[in-house]
């Protein structure tokens, strides 16, 4: 059951990459600027993002394999939409629907570990599904570089519709509702309820410092990943469609190890948040030095590099972990998640609109890039550094 839910997830993390190689396809095609392009990017993000406090609503509610079993036929509308879109405008309206599909698709796999296996064994089980499920982030380098270069980024649309579909008849056909004990004298939450009851963690002070951090963090991996580590190979250094594929591939495939890395390295609840602040600084210096510095080896050792030092990340799963009451924790889990993928529509949108006011300007637009996220990246370290953390930790 938890490889058929992996399946979806493995989708979810192919949808959210594409862009890095269908972007030649799509400006060649619709004429987009850069602006364009990272709405088109940003779209799956923010519908991504926006729902999984419903998401997260509907799984607590109605069960996991009912809300992702409606959810995810979206996920293949999307795409059937976007390989036979006429204009930029469906596509867009294509990647929309694909986000909102996608949204609880890692949610049920935390739920499922968390009925299914003991506490003992849910970090490293759900490690493990995170680390099968990136497995969609290779589809999205080479393969789908050849697959678009061969024939079009429409049939990259249709290929990864077809894959949908199968991974939603598999969960239909092998996953089942944990069986959980019925405390008769418990009503069950109404949806108002539980609305509220996320609107609850903003009023806690600590909560900003969190948030504003996380909406940067996975963002600028995603960004360069996902959208602009394509047309940066291609269009500063010459590289084709396909080697531009091999490096995306190299980044992701170290991407896959490196959270494992990290969470063996956690320093623990005193030190984490100065682990946080140091190696989200030194990703902003990296940002910034391929922004300044035109050097290929750069671009291409600071992509895979971007890719190893994204396994930091996981220890934000940690600190939110140890900074909310265990009875609020997996709200705040949502919560979290929805500012991850908030961000990543932010900092794509932003770095679009940098990119086009700079190639307006005569100026070269992946240094706007560059500069733009380590300049969000820095803004996010500083709120964190500076606003009020938690006055109480759990471990």
């Amino acid at each position: 059951m938890l490889l058929a839910l992996v399946a979806g997830f493995a989708l979810s993390q192919a949808f959210r990459t594409i862009t890095a190689i269908m972007a030649t396809g799509l400006r060649a095609e619709f004429g987009l600027s850069a602006q364009a392009l990272g709405v088109f990017a940003g779209a799956f993000a923010f519908a991504f993002g926006t729902m999984q406090l419903f998401m997260g609503i509907g799984i607590d509610l109605y069960g996991m394999r009912r809300t992702l079993l409606v959810a995810f036929p979206l996920t293949i509308a999307g795409a059937v939409l976007s390989a036979l879109a006429p204009g930029y405008g469906a596509v867009l309206l294509g990647q929309v629907l694909i986000g909102v599909g996608c949204a609880p698709a890692f949610l049920v796999c935390t739920v499922f570990i968390a009925r299914y296996f003991p506490a003992s064994r849910f970090a490293m089980v759900s490690g493990v599904a995170m680390g099968v499920g990136g497995l969609g982030m290779l589809f999205t380098g080479t393969p789908l570089a050849w697959l678009v270069q061969q024939s079009s980024w429409r049939m990259g649309f249709g290929v990864l519709a077809g894959l949908a579909a199968l991974a939603w008849l598999l969960i239909f056909w092998k996953v089942h509702e944990p069986a959980q004990p019925i405390d008769e004298a418990a009503p069950r939450e109404s949806v108002l309820q539980a609305v509220r009851g996320f609107g609850a963690l903003f009023l806690l002070p600590h909560t900003a410092g969190i948030m504003l951090l996380a909406l940067m963090t996975y963002a600028s991996f995603l960004t360069l990943r996902g959208l602009w580590l394509g047309p940066l190979l291609i269009e500063r250094h010459g590289y084709s469609l396909v080697a531009s594929g091999n490096v995306a591939m190299l980044s992701s495939l170290v991407s896959l190890f490196s959270p494992a890395l990290f969470g063996r390295l956690d320093p623990g609840p005193t030190r984490r948040r100065r682990w946080l602040l140091g190696f989200t600084t030194l990703l902003a210096a990296l940002f910034a030095a391929m922004g300044f510095l035109h050097a290929e080896w750069l671009d291409v050792g600071g992509s895979v590099a971007v890719g190893l030092l994204s396994g930091y990340m996981v220890l934000q799963y940690s600190d939110v972990r140890s900074a909310y009451a265990p009875a609020v924790t997996g709200r705040a889990m949502a919560v979290f998640t929805m500012a991850l993928f908030l961000g990543v529509a932010l900092m794509q949108w932003v770095t679009g609109a940098a990119a086009s006011i700079a190639a307006a300007q005569g100026a070269d637009p992946y240094v706007a890039v560059m500069l733009t996220i380590a300049a969000m990246l820095a803004l996010g370290v500083t709120a964190f550094a500076c606003l009020p953390g938690p006055t109480a930790r759990r471990d």
